[in-house]
């Protein structure tokens, strides 16, 4: 008995479970937004504002689960790299330390150099900004 093909139907025309799957961003996308988040991330920290500091880490951490699900191949170094490297900032964030936040920031970006080699992206590298993100408010309420 052949499988049969789920479609689904939308206002535009019919797609399939397949079209679905390929039309869903990749790392590349996802990875665009983690930079933009993890920039203000160190900067709200900095700002000592530490709430925005970790709804950013949040944001990146639920991006990570959506590259886990949508790229199953990164799923064990995905998680590993939350476990080893957000882990620290949370604790960080927790404990309103500065320089303890820095320091797992700065040892996050230099881990990620790695990962980007280890699939063959080793001429990505991410570098802060020198400037602080313009769209948000960094200073504490």
């Amino acid at each position: 008995m052949p499988e049969e093909k789920i479609v689904i139907k939308t206002k535009h025309g019919e797609l399939s479970l397949e079209q679905l799957a390929e039309a869903q961003h990749g790392m590349a996308h996802l990875m665009k937004e983690v930079g933009e988040r993890y920039h203000v991330l160190y900067y709200a920290a900095k700002a000592l504002n530490w709430k925005l500091a970790q709804y950013q880490l949040n944001q990146v951490i639920a991006l990570f689960r959506i590259g886990s699900t949508l790229r199953p191949k990164y799923t064990e170094d995905l998680n590993d790299f939350v476990k080893s490297h957000f882990q620290p900032l949370t604790d960080a964030i927790r404990k309103q330390n500065w320089k303890e936040f820095e320091d797992a920031y700065k040892k996050s970006v230099h881990e990620s150099d790695k990962f980007h080699e280890k699939y063959g992206y080793g001429y990505i590298h991410y570098v802060l900004p020198k400037n602080p993100p313009e769209m948000y408010k960094l200073a504490p309420d």
